[in-house]
């Protein structure tokens, strides 16, 4: 059995933003987009790519919000209709293996224990290896590219 699970963000967090009037959106730092080609706009929730002309918000979001040096945020862009995604243990979705992928390794403290770099069709090995060591609590991907929060890989059980 695989050693990691990815997972979406919870669309609840998000779905009373996409009735907020646009003023309210600038004050939060966020904005309406709507998707002009069907690569370039991955949904932080259902871990796939919104289609062309699907309508998303691009907004900042703290992925790293733990009392640690490494708290962090970027920004994400969430599909209106978007059900959360838990894939099975060890699945990547092509929303992650076709892009540059950074990762980061953080114990049960919330300290990076190693980042690195590869090619989302790489990222199980890396993901198998990393969780190997029984200090690791939880891996953070990037789409290293543009820097942003991608998903959260978990220890499975």
């Amino acid at each position: 059995m695989s050693a990691f699970r990815l997972s979406g963000l919870p669309h609840a967090t998000f779905q009373a933003m996409f009735d907020w009037p646009d003023e309210a959106l600038a004050a939060a730092g966020a904005r309406r987009c709507v998707a002009t080609e069907d690569f370039g706009f991955p949904c932080r929730v259902s871990l796939e790519d919104a289609r062309t002309g699907e309508a998303l918000l691009l907004l900042p979001f703290e992925h790293q919000p733990a009392a640690s040096p490494y708290r962090a945020s970027g920004p994400i862009f969430v599909r209106r209709d978007a059900v959360q995604r838990v894939l099975p243990p060890g699945v990547v979705p092509p929303y992650v293996a076709r892009r540059l992928i950074s990762w980061r390794a953080y114990d049960p403290a919330h300290d990076m224990l190693d980042a690195d770099v590869c090619e989302g069709e790489n990222i199980a090995d890396a993901l198998e290896r990393v969780f190997a060591r029984g200090e690791v609590a939880y891996v953070h991907l990037h789409n290293a590219r543009r820097g942003c929060f991608s998903c959260l890989a978990s220890r499975v059980a």
